[in-house]
């Protein structure tokens, strides 16, 4: 955040007129009669665009991540945009891959996802809002399939599905506490059969995560039809593919596929494709984006949700793996706001929480370098401590000022990155868990390795769940801990670096259309509340059809 003065200052300095998206396309070699134009800002490029260039070398990745972040977040959607124009200043041809905003935190506490300052993709207020329609697609294709079981019940349930072992919950894209758990069926014989039900937020459904792996209409179409329903009585898994969903599931998604590109403020193209949540799903933008923006880019910036332990695991286990990616550099994004949250300039506090962020990238075989996102109230001497810090760890760490400047104020925390791309050449990537190695080992591994747990205990139904998984071959997936972001631990209220815990295991779900399986830890929550005075209480529209509050 920026003091108001701060941003009254940066609103009178006009920011350049945006390109128009064809020009915009043609910076990354794309015709203007291939892209899908979506007015004059933005655009849908089609998805056979990364099939024809399968034969072209990749551009270099990098992942931005974070420590351990405060309430209000450490600016790593801006950090990741006000770094790809720097990079693109730098004379090399850039693209930006983000994950599309959900309305659920817009219009709830945290607000937008577009960046913020010198440092936004645009227009903010369209990719915030309704966008091209993808995640209403998901919404759809989802609920069309949550109706097809309930109506395969009341027609007689051929495929004996057992109500009570329904997994597959409705979905909005919204925060609405009084939908988590609901009661459907009611109201008489021709109402369907009564049971228990519930609706996840859309960003939380394993159609989004489907959407954002898949990589190509088969393949959708193949991850769909696995996707479990629920089970019968006799305990066996219930797939799609069994309700013949799937064909008007991937007409619902057909549009969707295709990844949307727009531009920052200073007119680096950037890929918005896909929205899962990292605390719950894999937190990171679609495979088929990525790949893309590697084909038509030299450096292609990205950013996966929340810090290390959440967002960084799951790229590199889930999207990297199923993707074929590797990434080039990692950056973490630190603030002197979240070293103070976390318990101050300490070992065991803040300086204690960026040490274990920055072993944990060390592990996956990459050296990263630190990007201190300095805010117009931090004390320079706070941030001198920072880097002096990070030096005595071997790490380079930059302050960047991207939020005032833009890409100007990236530029050193550029250089930074080529510096770590050249050193990273000669290291070689690697994941934590195989693939062979059961559920509880995956567990284990991330809770001892990643969270700095002492073990693992499980609730009795998790240890249920666990057994189920393992019966139907499960547990050969990956895994996707969702988790508190507030902390390494399972518990939002243990800041720094804590010792000595243990993690809890609730619940364990499966996506078997995704490819991972869910592992609940802590008190998560899969549709979001309100709080008590929510952003949407800010917003209206004037008389002349102009809407304020927004951003």
């Amino acid at each position: 955040m920026t003091p108001k003065s701060a941003e009254s200052r940066l609103v009178e300095e006009a920011p350049p007129k945006p390109r128009r998206i064809q020009e915009v396309a043609a910076e990354l070699g794309l015709d203007a009669d291939t892209i899908l134009p979506y007015g004059h800002y933005i655009a849908k490029i089609p998805f056979q665009v990364l099939q024809d260039l399968a034969d072209k070398p990749d551009g270099r990745l990098v992942l931005v991540t974070a420590m351990t972040p405060t309430p209000q977040g450490e600016g790593k959607t801006t950090t990741t945009i006000g770094l790809g124009d720097a990079l693109r200043r730098a004379g090399h041809r850039t693209a930006i891959c983000l994950r599309e905003p959900s309305l659920g935190p817009y219009f709830g506490i945290k607000g937008g996802g577009t960046g913020a300052g010198r440092s936004q993709v645009i227009p903010a207020e369209d990719i915030n809002l309704h966008f091209t329609g993808d995640m209403y697609s998901v919404t759809k294709a989802n609920n069309l399939l949550a109706a097809m079981v309930d109506n395969h019940i009341h027609h007689g349930n051929s495929l004996e599905i057992d109500p009570r072992r329904i997994v597959l919950r409705r979905v909005m894209d919204l925060n609405d506490r009084a939908l988590r758990e609901i009661f459907v069926g009611l109201g008489g014989v021709k109402n369907g059969v009564p049971r228990k039900d519930g609706f996840n937020i859309t960003p939380a459904s394993e159609v989004m995560a489907i959407l954002c792996l898949a990589k190509d209409y088969a393949d959708l179409g193949k991850r769909l039809g696995n996707m479990v329903v629920g089970f019968t009585y006799k305990g066996d898994p219930v797939r799609a593919t069994q309700l013949e969903a799937v064909g008007a599931m991937q007409v619902l998604l057909r549009d969707a596929i295709h990844p949307n590109l727009v531009q920052t403020i200073e007119g680096t193209p950037a890929f918005i494709h896909g929205g899962p949540f990292a605390n719950i799903a894999q937190g990171t933008n679609t495979a088929i984006a990525t790949r893309m923006a590697l084909k038509l880019a030299d450096y292609v910036v990205t950013e996966a949700g929340f810090a290390t332990d959440l967002g960084a695991e799951k790229f590199f286990h889930i999207k990297c793996r199923i993707a074929g990616l590797r990434p080039s550099a990692v950056v973490i994004v630190a603030t002197a706001k979240a070293v103070a949250w976390h318990g101050g300039f300490t070992a065991k506090g803040g300086f204690g929480n960026l040490l274990k962020h920055i072993e944990n990238i060390r592990q996956f075989g990459l050296e990263p370098v630190v990007a201190i996102n300095r805010f117009d109230d931090d004390s320079p001497a706070d941030l001198r401590r920072i880097v002096r810090f990070c030096a005595r760890q071997g790490v380079e760490a930059v302050v960047a000022e991207h939020y005032r400047k833009g890409g100007e104020g990236a530029a050193e925390l550029a250089a930074a990155v080529e510096r770590a791309v050249r050193a990273n050449r000669r290291r070689k990537f690697r994941f934590l868990y195989a693939l062979e190695a059961s559920l509880a080992d995956k567990i284990e591994t991330l809770a001892r390795r990643l969270y700095g747990a002492s073990g693992v205990e499980y609730d009795r139904s998790a240890e249920t769940d666990m057994e189920l998984l393992e019966r139907h071959g499960f547990d050969k997936l990956p895994i996707c801990v969702a988790k508190t972001a507030a902390s390494l631990s399972d518990d939002p209220k243990l800041r720094g670096r804590p010792k000595g815990f243990r993690i809890t295991v609730n619940e364990l779900r499966v996506s078997a259309g995704a490819g991972f399986v869910v592992v609940i830890c802590g008190n998560i929550m899969t549709m979001p509340g309100l709080p008590k005075v929510p952003a949407a209480a800010r917003i209206k529209v004037l008389p002349d059809g102009r809407a304020v509050g927004l951003a």
